[in-house]
């Protein structure tokens, strides 16, 4: 009995989510690559297989920005872009 009563005892440690959930890009720091990749899904009618290299480009934005932590480095083969690894990323938008 004496161990329901510890409820003090124990802490909780917080870890970070577990893949595809990721924090909110509060900053709007990968927000042009977000809406290139949105106008690209409503060209194409929303077909994701024709948008995957803005998709790849969303990603390695959200990876480069460690500081704000809005994803964990990944290697590209484990999140599907093994096939456009080799190809050259969107051009990063200028920060203004």
């Amino acid at each position: 009995m004496s161990t329901a009563m510890n409820f003090g005892s124990k802490s909780f440690t917080p870890r970070p989510p577990d893949k595809g959930a990721f924090p909110l890009d509060h900053f709007g720091e990968c927000s042009a690559f977000k809406e290139r990749f949105m106008e690209c899904l409503r060209r194409s009618g929303y077909e994701s297989a024709a948008c995957r290299q803005s998709a790849k480009a969303y990603l390695e934005c959200r990876m480069d920005r460690r500081v704000a932590q809005l994803m964990a480095n990944e290697p590209l083969e484990k999140l599907g872009f093994k096939d456009l690894i080799n190809e050259k990323s969107e051009e990063k938008p200028e920060k203004s």
